[in-house]
């Protein structure tokens, strides 16, 4: 007998049909024998409607009070979901984050799992009972609801199976796994049956959003067995795996690509340069995360630094970044919100050193310039216009996974 955490996002719990047709696969897990924890996200468009309820009345509202909001969708979707397998005759209970003890920081919105107090769950699974448990959320040490930000449930979901040592995480979505790009971009990707968590670390981190950033990090520090499958057509799915020879390596394993990303720029005189420490500590202080970071000279008289960030931070970086400007030594700060990011992914990157000409080959000869650069052993990154952000995919897709190259 097994123990696996299965997640399942918001639109494979999107309607009562779709809850239905998830309690017909939790049941038919739990009918091999297997032990199961169930982690859910809201219904589908929930947490966006109430989000915008949230703001009709303020623009900014208090980030405590929309953490308390946002949690209730998670609540309606657990004990739609406890109801659907209880009529099937198995015994099922929705668990609140609180109920679980699952313990967080103190960053409404962003707030990071500290620590899961797995007693009551333990209990639940001796008693033969299918537990559900609302993703997404926790309480801080002050007993204040939390909400664990973009892709919080793939955590709660990774965390939990580490705290139970469950045999593996299965992460249900609306794809049937990795693929080399998006095949929404390019008909032409392929699934791919294995990555690494270095690979697919990378991945996330770029744009790909089959599984969040943080649900991968807390993988490989736990080295939890992680499965990416379809909750509407369910089969082996793609597996993160620990073994970088588990399979054949190839050069490039994925084309990532993020819409995204604003290019914000801060701006000096030639008589000095903006202090990159102090703007990165002031982004570090509210808890934002910077991407690339060039050094640019857009006239004689302007010099400083360009760097990315998440689109949902950008309007505070500006406004911190400006109440700011004598501190940092800057002049000016102004955004770009019509760029994307592509990127190559993949560990034969870093034995082979053909890829970087390769990559930016393959734009040039499509006349798609690039605003910024970064590569590591295992990626090379741009920032284009994102108007080419498809033909960018496409046309680097087309280079590293042409038929030639299988």
């Amino acid at each position: 007998m097994a123990l696996f955490v299965q997640k399942f996002g918001g639109t494979s719990v999107g309607s009562l049909e779709r809850i239905e047709a998830v309690a017909e696969l939790v049941v038919k897990t739990r009918q091999q024998g297997h032990q199961v924890v169930v982690v859910l996200s809201a219904m589908s468009g929930e947490t966006n409607r109430l989000i915008g309820m949230a703001r009709q009345l303020d623009t900014r509202p208090n980030s405590r009070e929309l953490d308390v909001l946002l949690t209730t969708g998670e609540q309606v979707s657990v004990a739609l979901l406890a109801m659907a397998i209880i009529k099937r005759g198995h015994s099922a209970i929705s668990l609140l984050a609180d109920q679980v003890g699952i313990q967080t920081s103190n960053h409404f919105g962003k707030a990071q799992i500290e620590c899961i107090h797995t007693e009551r769950l333990k209990q639940e699974l001796e008693h033969n009972r299918i537990a559900i448990i609302a993703g997404f959320q926790g309480r801080d040490n002050e007993g204040n609801i939390t909400t664990l930000g973009r892709g919080g449930t793939d955590t709660t979901a990774v965390e939990l199976a580490a705290a139970l040592k469950a045999d593996e995480c299965q992460i249900f979505t609306d794809v049937d796994g990795v693929y080399t790009t998006d095949p929404r971009i390019d008909s032409n990707a392929r699934r791919l049956a294995y990555v690494t968590c270095a690979e697919m670390l990378a991945l996330a981190s770029l744009g790909a959003k089959v599984l969040h950033l943080r649900s991968v990090e807390a993988a490989g520090r736990h080295k939890v067995p992680l499965r990416v499958l379809s909750s509407f057509f369910p089969d082996a799915g793609t597996l993160i795996t620990y073994e970088e020879n588990s399979r054949l390596q190839s050069t490039v394993s994925g084309i990532a690509a993020s819409r995204d990303e604003v290019q914000i720029s801060v701006l000096s005189s030639t008589q000095s340069t903006p202090k990159l420490r102090l703007i990165e500590a002031l982004c570090t202080e509210h808890n934002i995360e910077i991407d690339m970071i060039t050094q640019t000279q857009q006239h004689s008289e302007k010099i400083g630094y360009a760097f990315t960030v998440h689109s949902n931070d950008h309007l505070q970086v500006i406004e911190i970044l400006q109440s700011n400007l004598g501190y940092i030594r800057a002049h000016h700060v102004e955004s770009n919100m019509g760029v994307a990011k592509v990127s190559a992914v993949g560990l034969g990157i870093k034995s082979n050193c053909g890829v970087t000409e390769q990559f930016f080959s393959a734009l040039a000869q499509e006349g798609i310039k690039t605003l910024m650069n970064a590569s590591s052993e295992i990626k090379v990154s741009v920032v284009v216009e994102e108007k080419y952000l498809e033909l960018a995919v496409r046309t680097l897709h087309a280079t590293f996974f042409s038929e030639s190259t299988e």
